[in-house]
């Protein structure tokens, strides 16, 4: 039988629905072109209107055994419309389940999603407090005095359910009784949520800062009892020199890894990786439309640039995040010389050969994708690289062949002291080896990622 409502035709029932997907989208905090949507506390009211109609239908249509074909029928519309490219997909679990509880639907985007400005909060709470005012008015005598009995009973009941309840396992509202619940719980709980989700934020990144802080101090004390062991295995004094020497090794190489540490247990590359992830887990043509929309090239401000690159290089490492973690942690000292690291470097690149059946399936990949953009994206200038993290640029590069050969051909240029558009240390000038610059440290964490960590490389890690 299919759709048989019998006031609306099911076409103009998905035309209500995408406006209202448009307003989800503004309730999110960003309008299309990037910019902030602003909401005030009149257009809010509107908003909350049009969730309550979608409720009030839904809710009837879902009651009555006569209309369960209908609904069946705009679940799968629904799933054409969210199936497409373009759609927003954040959205791409709308449903009619969702539409009955659609005023708890819109809280949690007006709510959650954005920074929750000042003016942005009075504007929402204007308008929830004004709407249900008006609702008691038609009931209550004395509508202010009931409407602060219930703010009562409701702030305490969901202070009860937030402290029993993590964030993520706390319901939004119960579908059945969204109908019955004013603005003001709906709200509510929404807030007390947030307030929920903030507070293990901040747990969390103080754990981040102790375990940032433990690996500084481990790699301290592992310096300082490898030293101490090395000089106990030596008894003559040109050996004793020559530990002087492993002594510097052994700092610069704790050194490196404290700072690869530091930079992948930042509170900022926490926020960059997670807002990467997200960006990334959509199709190619839509996060490369924003990244269109951006307009980046080599004509944008430097910072702009840099941080796009540092993006990208998240991305395409995010479903790796923990095996870097993991193998980091494990890395131990090795006695392995930056010039024997190179040259270990430099022999692998002659073993990077893939079929053109092998370089499509990368390409095919979502960090292929990633990777195959940044390419366009620096235009050959690979010395832009050198912005960002040695860590980070040597545990993703060379899931790229093509972007990893010409980053090792620019540290040989270096490593040489060819002419180069950019100069990382003044060793090959001062007739020194490298082992404690930059360059240094892009060849250890390549060694460390690539050559001692080739599984994190190609996607796998052990339990």
């Amino acid at each position: 039988m299919g759709w048989i409502h019998p006031d609306i035709s099911l076409e103009e029932m998905m035309k209500l629905i995408e406006g209202f997907v448009d307003i989800l989208v503004l309730a999110s905090g960003y309008q299309s072109s990037g910019l902030l949507a602003h909401w005030d506390s009149d257009n809010i009211k509107r908003a909350f209107q049009w969730a309550l109609f979608f409720e009030n239908v839904f809710r009837r249509l879902s009651s009555l055994d006569a209309y369960q074909e209908s609904i069946q029928e705009l679940d799968a519309a629904l799933s054409e419309m969210t199936s497409h490219p373009s759609f927003p997909q954040g959205l791409a679990h709308l449903s009619s389940v969702t539409l009955r509880r659609a005023r708890s639907f819109l809280s949690e985007h007006l709510l959650h999603n954005l920074p929750l400005r000042d003016s942005h909060l009075r504007a929402v709470i204007t308008a929830i407090v004004e709407m249900d005012l008006s609702d008691l008015s038609q009931t209550e005598h004395d509508c202010l005095n009931a409407y602060l009995n219930n703010l009562t009973l409701q702030s305490r009941i969901c202070m009860r359910d937030t402290s029993t309840s993590s964030p993520d396992l706390t319901p939004t509202v119960q579908t059945e009784k969204s109908g019955t619940d004013n603005f003001t719980k709906i709200a509510l709980h929404e807030l007390f949520r947030r307030q929920s989700s903030v507070s293990c934020v901040s747990v969390i990144e103080e754990g981040l800062d102790v375990l940032s802080n433990a690996m500084r101090h481990s790699s301290r004390t592992d310096s300082e009892s490898s030293l101490f062991r090395e000089q106990m295995n030596h008894e003559t004094v040109p050996a004793l020199l020559r530990s002087a020497d492993a002594l510097v090794d052994v700092v610069t190489w704790n050194r490196w890894k404290s700072r690869a540490f530091s930079y992948f247990l930042d509170k900022r590359t926490i926020r960059m990786v997670s807002g990467a992830s997200l960006i990334f887990s959509d199709a190619n043509a839509q996060w490369k439309k924003v990244f269109g929309q951006l307009h980046i090239s080599d004509k944008s401000s430097k910072n702009d640039l840099h941080q796009a690159i540092e993006l990208l290089l998240l991305g395409s490492i995010a479903s790796r995040w923990n095996c870097i973690i993991e193998h980091l942690m494990s890395a131990s000292y090795d006695s392995v010389t930056i010039s024997k690291q190179y040259h270990v470097l430099a022999n692998s690149v002659f073993e990077i050969s893939q079929s053109s059946h092998q370089i499509e399936e990368i390409k095919k990949s979502k960090e292929g994708g990633i990777l195959d953009y940044l390419m366009g994206l620096l235009g050959g200038q690979i010395h832009l690289l050198w912005k960002s993290s040695p860590a980070l640029a040597a545990v993703s590069l060379p899931f790229w062949p093509t972007l990893f050969r010409l980053y090792l051909s620019e540290i040989e240029i270096q490593f040489k002291g060819k002419p180069s558009m950019i100069r990382c240390c003044s060793c090959i000038q001062d007739r020194n080896e490298h082992k404690d610059c930059e360059l240094a440290e892009r060849i250890w964490c390549l060694y460390i990622f690539h050559v001692c960590g080739s599984q994190i490389i190609n996607g796998a890690c052990g339990a």
